[in-house]
């Protein structure tokens, strides 16, 4: 028997070429150039005003402190807003990593030159409501004064001339001393929250190539090399001026946890006076929290020696 021929395949087709992935340097390059944070330099203040600047120092661990007033709270301090101060270590860290970059006063685009405008248009306005301001308060005044002097003449027995005479005479005479101070003033808040874009074209000027401010102190050198440790460690670290030291040590994010450490930054053959020891000791077992000497060492570590108050002997 003869064997049925055999049924031809069809031909296969071929597969699509597969599209190039990107490479890792240049994901982890426009990563980077993503998370780099515009600082305004007010004086010698870092100030983030963006909000995705805020997220993005928080996710590596800064936490800054709060300056501005919310706009529909703006007579409470319990709550706080824009900006975020940073604090010097913070702003040599970011520097250090690439991650910050000053942002200039005006860009291409002529932002600055508007913003001026704006400026100049409010405090147009401030003075044209101040001027009316202090016509509503005069007249307010001149009623007051006419209404009690109406009602203190209509019981006595003086003619109407010389009621009417002696009412003129202190009209004239309020017309030329009253002033009207700008304290007393009412400004109109704004309650609408102000709305901040963050386009490319915004971030592309962001350079950080260079470090912002060079610090030069011992000191602050010292407490640099302490923050950057801890920092690495994983600490969350805050100031500590009203606990006596340098920085409050949180295991985690503040919003959560508390401060289980006051670090103290000293040199390493930096003699500290004993009263002073059992000063910062006792005054961190008032606040229940331990003590921690800092000294970076020689070696480019840090030393770390705990204090405790446990009473007297």
């Amino acid at each position: 028997m003869e064997e049925p021929p055999c049924r031809e395949e069809p031909p296969c087709r071929e597969e699509p070429p597969c599209r190039e992935e990107p490479p890792a340097c240049q994901e982890e390059e426009d990563m980077s150039q993503s998370n780099v944070v515009g600082l305004s330099l007010c004086d010698s203040a870092p100030l983030l005003w963006r909000v995705q600047d805020l997220k993005t120092v928080r996710v590596q661990g800064l936490v800054g402190a709060l300056l501005g007033s919310l706009p529909r709270t703006p007579r409470q301090n319990g709550r706080l807003g824009r900006p975020l101060l940073l604090l010097p270590e913070e702003e040599r860290l970011l520097s250090e990593h690439q991650a910050a970059a000053a942002l200039p006063a005006s860009n291409q685009d002529g932002v600055g030159e508007e913003i001026c405008q704006w400026v100049e248009k409010y405090r147009e306005e401030q003075q044209r409501s101040f001027v009316e301001q202090s016509v509503l308060a005069l007249e307010d005044r001149k009623s007051a004064l006419l209404q009690a002097m109406t009602s203190s003449h209509t019981g006595s027995h003086a003619g109407p001339g010389t009621s009417a005479k002696a009412l003129q005479g202190r009209l004239e005479a309020l017309d030329r001393s009253f002033s009207f101070p700008r304290s007393a003033m009412a400004v109109q808040l704004s309650t609408v929250r102000a709305g901040l874009t963050y386009c490319p074209k915004d971030r592309a000027f962001l350079q950080a190539d260079w470090p912002i401010r060079a610090q030069y102190s011992p000191h602050c050198d010292i407490r640099y090399q302490v923050f950057r440790d801890l920092s690495g460690r994983g600490f969350y670290l805050t100031s500590a001026g009203k606990f006596g030291g340098d920085f409050l040590v949180y295991p985690g994010d503040p919003l959560r946890f508390h401060a289980h450490f006051i670090a103290v930054c000293l040199s390493l053959d930096e003699a500290v006076p004993l009263l002073d020891l059992l000063s910062v000791a006792r005054l961190g077992s008032n606040v229940k929290k331990t003590v921690l000497l800092c000294s970076p060492g020689p070696d480019g570590g840090v030393r770390y020696t705990s204090l405790q108050w446990s009473g007297m002997v």
